[in-house]
């Protein structure tokens, strides 16, 4: 039997039938021959990447929707990260709703507690860090006037530039003060926000166990472990990465306090409080706690003074990525810097200091059960990544010999 290509007295197999029927007729089977490999690839690709872009964007559309139950609720997860191991330990001498009840109340002790002593430190040394202030600030001036740097200001200038600051206030006095009205109805916002996330966080915490357990039976079986490998995963890297940075924040405000002490500057403790909350927004808010510190130290203590704590702050900022971050945190909550960045950027530009804050947590999490759930392919030595590209007639060769497959 002879029939084109192929070889006489052979009955062609099921492979040979297949692609013969597709080049005669491509819609039949699916195959699309007059558009290239890498193009129809490319099509199928773009098309999946469209539908997860805008999945994405359906759930930050949809949150953004509720944005005070988000907040509330990734407050509540931050509080219950933080409590649970306290919570764990009373409970082996206390009932589990004592126990819940105690960390609540002894974590709102401390938190008040030390901004009753930042207040108090404010007050008590106002006086005299307003004449401090008042000396600094002649100091900085009397520097720029007498002519040691590339450029030269007078007191004209700056009485200038004042009086245009005040010029400003006035004409714009309405617009401040419609924004003044606006932040007080979002401190509204804030303490409700903050009343939800405590509800939350004391039924995390008493009843978490059994609400995970109950949410998991409303699935089907099937998907039941899967999910729980995926929330295990997350709930794993959320916590490490919130505990890890809550343990950062109170050294690096310890060691900050140490050092401004050492060197006399006033308002230690307030300002140690600021590199503690800095600490918890990822690139930007450690260096924006140290050029405040670096302020203070300049109007109270001269050139010299700012220039050492700027150095010790910077000291502490490089312990800490290199030392307190990989000894707390571990390796499995850890992204590149450059993934840093980027989300930190993302987070900032869509919701502001609060993306900025939570961008981090959220990619780790992330990828964290991507790297749980995927299956891992076996990797490139630096020999095969660093390979000549082959040359075009080969790759033509290669797609020519390959089967057609189905679909």
């Amino acid at each position: 039997m002879t029939d084109g290509n192929q070889t006489p007295g052979r009955i062609p197999g099921p492979a040979a039938r297949k692609v013969a029927g597709a080049r005669r007729n491509p819609s039949v089977y699916g195959v699309e021959h007059t558009a290239p490999r890498w193009l129809r690839n490319s099509a199928g690709v773009s098309w999946r990447l469209l539908v997860v872009i805008f999945m994405v964007g359906l759930i930050f559309y949809a949150t953004s929707q509720v944005q005070l139950v988000f907040i509330a609720l990734f407050i509540a997860l931050v509080f219950t990260a933080v409590l649970r191991p306290i919570v764990d330990v009373l409970s082996r001498f206390l009932p589990r709703g004592l126990a819940t009840a105690l960390s609540i109340i002894g974590g709102f002790v401390v938190f008040i507690g030390l901004i009753a002593y930042v207040a108090y430190s404010i007050a008590n040394k106002w006086t005299d860090l307003t004449k401090q202030f008042g000396d600094g600030l002649n100091q900085i001036t009397e520097y720029l006037e007498s002519g040691k740097l590339p450029f030269r200001i007078t007191n004209d200038q700056i009485a200038t530039w004042i009086s245009n600051g005040q010029k400003w206030v006035q004409d714009h006095a309405g617009d401040l003060a419609g924004q003044a009205a606006a932040g007080a109805g979002s401190v509204v916002e804030v303490f409700g926000a903050l009343a939800l996330a405590i509800f939350c966080t004391a039924f995390f915490l008493s009843r978490g166990r059994d609400m995970w357990t109950w949410f998991l039976n409303q699935l089907p079986a099937r998907v039941r472990p899967t999910w729980k490998e995926a929330a295990g995963a997350g709930w794993y890297t959320f916590s490490g990465y919130t505990r890890g940075t809550v343990l950062v924040a109170l050294t690096d405000g310890v060691l900050a306090f140490i050092a401004l002490l050492i060197l006399g500057v006033p308002l230690a403790a307030p300002l140690a409080v600021l590199v503690i909350i800095g600490a918890f927004i990822p690139l930007i808010g450690a260096p924006l706690a140290m050029v405040i510190a670096m302020v203070v130290a300049l109007a109270a203590n001269g050139v010299l003074n700012a220039a050492l704590v700027g150095a010790c702050i910077a000291l502490i900022g490089q312990l800490e990525g290199h030392v307190f971050q990989p000894f707390i945190m571990g390796r499995q909550v850890r992204l590149h810097p450059v993934v840093i960045a980027l989300s930190v950027t993302s987070g900032t530009l869509i919701a502001g200091l609060l993306g900025a804050v939570i961008a981090v947590p959220l990619v780790a999490v992330c990828w964290a059960i991507f790297s749980r759930l995927r299956t891992l392919d076996p990797p490139m030595d630096e020999e095969d990544a660093s390979a000549d590209v082959q040359p075009v007639d080969e790759v033509e060769q290669i797609e020519d010999d390959e089967p057609v497959h189905e679909g």
